[in-house]
């Protein structure tokens, strides 16, 4: 009888018991929506999470309930920096208990297939971008070689893999015979509807820059444009490479009166923000495949402010706008073609025309509809 209690016990237990996900990443968790809101989902869905990363000095854990390891790095950047993140992760991966290795980009893949493979453990690989062609790494050949070699090496044994658009997933299916699934990184309509109170940016109509500020992003033209524009300010959002550059052209130009840097925004603060803007933009250049096949979080997040969008004509922006009818889209950098089609987005009359289609896009374009291509991912592995 105590024996069969005890088999009934166990076999409760077991069923009861909650598979533990191992996420990494080496970006700010504090700010990396994506994989906060993967990390959420998960949970929702009855899997454990500790999240793994690294000390970044003066920046904001995220807020949630999730167990955190962050590596306090000797290095912050290069080879040296991915070595030793590398190798810590794979130390933890050992030894810590875990089900499932989720790996985001292929800064974190050595050591998650690594580990995963030693301990015969299934591994997730989240491809946020095309990360041999980040503009870093185009214009460093040698750098971009090691990567294409480890991507080489282990992106045909990879088992589960997801990635942000349908063009990257072409790609790596045209290259290594793989098609991983399509996520992309859409807000939650549930987050989109909460209330928060900000800073009210500016008494003017505000043009919108939110995001990384890095090379071939098109920041400085839209800088050069607001010399031609009269009743409207350019704010942006986010810090990164060229954040001095962009400071000193704005000084260079005597634009301090119209173009505002309000740094980086906590996550959760991030939305509020966004809804004050009249005009989201997102013109990423084409300096290589990774900015081709661009589908940035930013065009999401405008969306969800229901603010019209001004986009680079490239493939996924390009569909994104085309098919919902939420903006314009442009191959004409010059000062003077953006600010001629910005002071037209800036009109009420305008936004008027397509709000409609706006709150048709935000509705279907919705996490929670998103992420169940997610679930399913996981579901399947045993």
């Amino acid at each position: 009888m105590r024996i069969f209690f005890y088999v009934c016990c166990v076999g409760k237990i077991s069923k009861t018991k909650k598979k533990r996900v191992i996420i990494s990443d080496t970006n700010d968790l504090g700010t990396d929506k994506r994989v906060l809101k993967i990390a959420q989902s998960l949970a929702g869905w009855g899997f454990e999470i500790i999240l793994v990363g690294r000390k970044i000095p003066e920046r904001s854990l995220p807020n949630s309930n999730f167990k955190l390891k962050l590596f306090r790095m000797r290095f912050h950047s290069g080879v040296a920096f991915y070595t030793e993140f590398n190798v810590k992760l794979f130390f933890f991966l050992m030894f810590c208990k875990a089900d499932i290795f989720l790996a985001n980009d292929l800064d974190t893949l050595a050591a998650n297939f690594a580990a995963a493979k030693l301990r015969r453990k299934p591994l997730v690989y989240d491809s946020h971008e095309l990360y041999t062609e980040v503009p870093e790494l185009v214009t460093r050949p040698h750098k971009q070689r090691i990567w294409l070699k480890l991507e080489k090496y282990v992106f045909p044994k990879l088992k589960y893999t997801y990635t942000v658009c349908a063009s990257i997933s072409d790609y790596y299916f045209k290259k290594y015979g793989i098609r991983p699934a399509v996520v992309r990184n859409i807000p939650t309509c549930k987050n989109s509807a909460q209330i928060i109170f900000v800073p009210k940016i500016s008494d003017k109509k505000i043009i919108l820059y939110q995001g990384a500020l890095n090379m071939g992003r098109g920041i400085e033209y839209v800088v050069e444009a607001m010399s031609f524009i009269e009743d409207a300010v350019f704010v942006i959002i986010g810090t990164g490479t060229i954040d001095a550059d962009l400071k000193q052209r704005v000084s260079e130009l005597a634009l301090n009166e119209k173009v505002m840097f309000l740094g980086r925004i906590p996550s959760e603060q991030l939305s509020a923000y966004t809804r004050q803007a009249s005009v989201g933009v997102s013109v990423e250049q084409n300096i290589g495949l990774n900015y081709y096949f661009a589908l940035p979080n930013k065009l999401f997040d405008y969306i969800h402010a229901e603010i019209p969008v001004l986009v680079s004509d490239l493939p996924e922006m390009r569909r994104i706008v085309e098919t919902h009818k939420i903006g314009e889209i442009t191959n004409d950098f010059s000062p003077e073609n953006l600010a001629i089609m910005l002071k037209a987005m800036l009109s009420d009359d305008y936004k008027k025309t397509l709000i409609n289609n706006i709150l048709q896009a935000k509705k279907q374009l919705c996490w929670e509809s998103e992420s169940q291509v997610l679930k399913r991912i996981f579901y399947q592995i045993k």
